[in-house]
């Protein structure tokens, strides 16, 4: 996976103000996107790529990519399917016409959602205050994704550079994970 691809996709939402802005660490909120679930079989998924503009990965934990899309293993037969804001309708309606008769269920989870750019040195740091997965380049490498918990709230959690993730949770609890990374954060103004 491309850095490149996933910043050109995943930006911070020009009118919103950083959530946090130290020399070491940053976060954003990142920019309205298109969020498509697809649960569907394997004879399924080439022609949900297609469809789509990206390829579903197959492996777990890994996200494909092509220009303005891109499409994350969320399970052995789920993805979350990331594009631009303007172009759900149409990719839903491509998306259902080329599946047509073959079993599969495509839900639009746009409102569901959002997501933070967390970047910086620690970066790493900072999540591991509340996720204890191991965030090292070499354990989580750029192009990882995972579903996990932030303390009490389920998030996802996107590796898209050396010192860059993405981390979306429900709309419901993104006041609650940012507020616990901003606390968190303070301690390396202190430091």
């Amino acid at each position: 996976m491309s850095e490149l691809l996933a910043n050109d996709l995943i930006t911070p939402d020009a009118g919103e103000s950083p959530l946090l802005s130290l020399s070491e660490v940053s976060i954003l909120k990142a920019a309205p996107l298109t969020r498509l679930s697809l649960r569907a079989r394997d004879a399924s998924l080439k022609d949900a790529g297609k469809a789509f503009g990206a390829a579903l990965p197959v492996n777990p934990l890994l996200a494909e990519t092509s220009k303005k899309r891109a499409a994350l293993w969320m399970g052995p037969d789920e993805w979350t399917l990331l594009a631009p804001e303007e172009d759900c309708q149409a990719l839903f309606t491509a998306i259902e016409e080329k599946l047509g008769d073959q079993p599969h269920s495509l839900v639009d989870i746009s409102d569901r959602s959002e997501a933070i750019i967390v970047s910086g040195e620690k970066a790493s740091w900072l999540l591991n205050t509340g996720i204890f997965i191991d965030f090292s380049i070499e354990s989580f490498p750029v192009g990882t994704v995972t579903r996990t918990v932030f303390h009490k709230s389920p998030v996802m959690v996107w590796r898209t550079g050396t010192d860059t993730f993405v981390v979306e949770a429900w709309v419901s609890f993104m006041e609650y994970v940012t507020g616990l990374l901003v606390q968190s954060a303070q301690e390396l103004e202190v430091a």
